[in-house]
């Protein structure tokens, strides 16, 4: 990645030990000679990441997802900075921020382009998701019956408490916890997974990047909501349908040069074999 000139931080005030490493980040800007801008809101104002070279989100996955649109439509890369908990995308610590950040500035990242999925109903533009979108039914206790569509053929209907539609990057947020796959970051993919369907052979399908896929409603009772994200939106009345597809655009997630996505799962999930030699 080309050296960083003109820099953009994103900041969780609300996490523990965030609004201290911002301070420090900026100071090691300024010595290093990079223009920056400093905003809290999380999504930034429109146009706020015009002309940065790159943003630097300090806080959870939740403030790097508030940033991803905007991010996505400028074409700036992302350095993620964890001062939360798991951090599947802030992949830098704090220690790893203030000990490298100069390096950082200099260019020792690696830029991943990761999917975006493109939700878009009635007469809405398309929206941008880098996680998943959840199709539910406004009432969180009433099962809903879900038609897809897929390239126009039916796949099939469920009766279910709702559909979780998953980036490959999504793959270990709430498509993990609802039983879904994990999927490699580079993978071409939309994962579908239901919310507790009541039909119990129902599982997830893995479906190919470039699939048109729709929802339709079949509770005729029921009023649909989508979440991008975790960005709750009520559908329009008159709103028939949902449609999803991979967007053309891609998120720029900047990295370790030496990133290992095995690695970051091994450590988040505390993957291991549990065994151990007998002595």
């Amino acid at each position: 990645m080309r050296p960083i000139r003109h820099l953009a931080f994103v900041v969780n005030r609300s996490k523990e030990g965030a609004p201290a490493l911002v301070r420090e980040l900026a100071r090691i800007a300024r010595a290093e000679g990079v223009r920056y801008k400093l905003t809290s809101r999380f999504p930034p104002t429109p146009g706020f990441l015009r002309g940065c070279d790159a943003c630097c989100a300090i806080g959870g996955d939740g403030t790097l997802l508030g940033v991803a649109r905007e991010a996505a439509l400028a074409q700036v890369p992302i350095i993620g900075v964890n001062c939360g908990n798991l951090g599947f995308l802030t992949t830098f610590s704090a220690e790893e921020a203030r000990a490298h950040f100069a390096k950082l500035l200099g260019g020792a990242l690696q830029v991943d382009p990761r999917k975006l999925i493109e939700c878009s109903f009635g007469r809405s533009p398309g929206e941008l998701a880098l996680n998943d979108v959840l199709v539910k039914d406004e009432v969180n206790s009433r099962l809903v019956r879900l038609e897809v569509h897929a390239d126009g053929e039916l796949v099939t209907d469920y009766l279910c408490d709702g559909l979780i539609f998953s980036t490959p990057t999504g793959s270990t947020a709430y498509n993990l916890s609802a039983g879904g796959p994990i999927l490699h970051p580079s993978a071409g993919v939309i994962a579908m997974t239901p919310i507790c369907p009541h039909t119990l052979s129902n599982r997830a399908i893995i479906f190919r990047d470039s699939v048109r896929l729709r929802v339709v409603s079949r509770s005729p009772d029921s009023r649909l909501f989508v979440a991008i994200d975790g960005r709750r939106q009520a559908l329009p009345a008159n709103s028939l349908h949902i449609d999803i597809a991979i967007a053309k655009r891609r998120l720029l997630l900047a990295q370790h040069r030496d990133y290992s996505h095995f690695s970051v799962i091994r450590k988040k999930l505390m993957w291991s074999g549990g065994f151990s030699a007998k002595r």
